[in-house]
């Protein structure tokens, strides 16, 4: 694996642009990793393929007796971005860090969530039946559009349009708006269209039949369903936090700020009437601090 983790360093430095304090801690998180991997296989050096999302949770195991939890974070990030990168690259089928979730280090609710962990609240969505489907295409959907519960439950077929990429929504005080929604929920929702089209042929009479997620009977999916969707999920992932689907509206708000947006658009993209109320949604990471840091001030280089 040694190989590949040399592959990802050098497309953290010329892809990604990242400064040399954060690729030397993604270096020295994989290769402690490398190491853990090869004692545990019983060889010199385990390949991508030897490794599971059960020595994934070894590894995490040990580290819980020997690290601090801002540490284990640092790493499982630094894991996750690495088999992420392998995936794409088509070196492995599947993501061993995929719906794995950080160790929580504050109180138990939470206001968003990181890229990674956000990532794999989506990545746990995977069951291939219609409410797999249904779900994984809401838990992208809110992400994606950083939508209010009620303004998704209030999605009908008719509010997306996929050649356009956007979705018109009803928000608070009826006021309609236009949001972009990304090419990844888009897919989600398409796929789940196509497999619950036999319960809409059978519910075309009725009240819900034009409502775009659907309950197991067929009518109008709720918000508190919606939160409970949600709650599952998180579950799934090992976490006990409490994360309701106003915290994936907020974790969009923040990941598009953290990436550089201009506050202005995040309100129009949020429907706020006041740019005060979006300013709550606002998170920088230590992280993202210290990659500015590192990248902007002349004696932070070597």
């Amino acid at each position: 694996m040694n190989q590949y983790v040399l592959q990802f360093v050098r497309h953290l430095q010329k892809d990604r642009g990242l400064s040399p304090h954060t690729v030397r801690a993604y270096r020295s998180d994989l290769q402690a990793f490398l190491r853990f991997a090869a004692e545990h296989c019983d060889k010199k050096e385990a390949s991508p393929g030897e490794v599971d999302h059960y020595l994934i949770r070894s590894y995490l195991a040990e580290l819980h007796g020997t690290s601090k939890k801002t540490s284990i974070n640092r790493k499982l990030s630094s894991l996750r971005s690495f088999f992420r990168y392998l995936l794409k690259n088509g070196v492995i089928q599947r993501n061993p860090v995929a719906a794995i979730f950080s160790p929580r280090q504050e109180k138990p609710v939470s206001r968003f969530l990181p890229v990674d962990d956000m990532f794999a609240l989506l990545d746990a969505a995977q069951e291939e039946t219609v409410l797999g489907l249904r779900d994984r295409a809401i838990l992208e959907t809110l992400y994606s559009a950083g939508l209010r519960v009620s303004e998704l439950t209030g999605l009908n077929v008719g509010s997306v349009f996929f050649e356009e990429n956007c979705a018109r929504v009803m928000g608070k005080g009826s006021k309609e708006r236009v949001v972009p929604i990304g090419s990844k929920a888009l897919t989600a929702i398409r796929r789940y269209l196509e497999k619950s089209e036999n319960l809409r042929k059978k519910r075309s009479a009725s009240k819900g039949a034009e409502a775009l997620f659907l309950n197991h009977h067929g009518g109008r999916l709720t918000p508190r369903s919606v939160a409970r969707i949600v709650d599952k999920y998180i579950r799934l992932c090992g976490s006990n936090m409490k994360v309701s689907p106003h915290v994936l509206r907020h974790s969009f708000a923040t990941h598009l700020l953290d990436s550089g947006a201009d506050l202005r658009a995040i309100q129009e993209l949020l429907g706020h009437a006041s740019l005060s109320t979006t300013q709550k949604y606002t998170h920088v990471s230590l992280d993202k601090l210290m990659e500015v840091y590192d990248a902007c001030h002349p004696r932070s280089r070597e």
